[in-house]
C-alpha cells in the first residue's frame, strides 16, 4: 500500500510538472522544458524499479532463498548441481520450465506447453532468462526472479504475464546442442 501511495504521488508530481504552464504571462504559449520532463521521468523510473527491487527482497526473504545478484538485477538460485557442460552463446538450450508471477500465479509450464529450446545468444527469450541460462550447466536445477525490465517490460507479454510483472523461473536445463 504504501509502495502504491509513492508511485501514486510520483505520477501526480510527474503529471504537475508536464500540465504547468509559464506563469510569467498569459498570454504566452504553455511550454515544457524537455531537460524537466527528462529529468522527471528519470525520477519516476527510478522510483519503480526500487518497488520492484524491495517487492523481490520480500519475496525472497519471504521463502527464506539464498539467492546471487547479477549487476542487471537479475537473482537466481543453482540447487541442484549438473555434470554436463556449460551453456554458452551459440548453444540451443533445452529447459524444463514453470514461470509464476511473484503472487505465485503460474502463467506457463512445460508441463503443459513443452520444453522450451532456443538459441543462447540469438534473442527470443526474455533477456534474463538469457543470462541466467549463461550461468548453468547442463543437469543444473535452477531458481531465476526476472525483473520486469529483464522480462516483458511496460507490456507484458500481451497473453498471460502482464504489464510489468517480475517473473520466477524455476527450470532444469536439460540439454545443450
Amino acid at each position: 500500500m504504501e509502495n502504491s501511495l509513492k508511485l501514486i504521488s510520483i505520477f501526480f508530481l510527474l503529471f504537475s510538472i508536464i500540465t504547468s504552464c509559464n506563469q510569467k504571462s498569459e498570454s504566452k504559449k504553455h511550454t515544457l522544458d524537455p531537460s524537466d520532463v527528462e529529468e522527471s521521468l528519470l525520477i519516476v523510473n527510478k522510483e519503480l524499479v526500487k518497488s520492484e527491487d524491495e517487492q523481490i527482497e520480500d519475496f525472497i526473504t519471504r521463502y527464506g532463498w539464498k539467492m546471487e545478484k547479477t549487476g542487471t538485477g537479475l537473482r537466481y538460485l543453482i540447487y541442484e548441481q549438473g555434470l554436463g557442460e556449460k551453456a554458452e552463446i551459440g548453444k540451443i538450450a533445452k529447459i524444463h520450465f514453470t514461470v509464476s508471477l511473484l503472487t505465485g500465479e503460474v502463467c506457463y509450464t512445460s508441463d503443459s506447453d513443452k520444453p522450451k529450446e532456443f538459441l543462447v545468444g540469438e534473442g527470443g527469450v526474455e533477456n534474463g532468462l538469457e543470462e541466467g541460462i549463461l550461468l548453468l550447466k547442463k543437469g543444473d536445477r535452477a531458481k531465476f526472479i526476472i525483473p520486469s525490465h529483464l522480462a516483458f517490460g511496460l507490456v507484458g507479454d500481451l497473453d498471460k504475464i502482464p504489464a510489468k510483472a517480475t517473473l520466477v523461473y524455476d527450470l532444469k536445463l536439460l540439454n545443450l546442442k
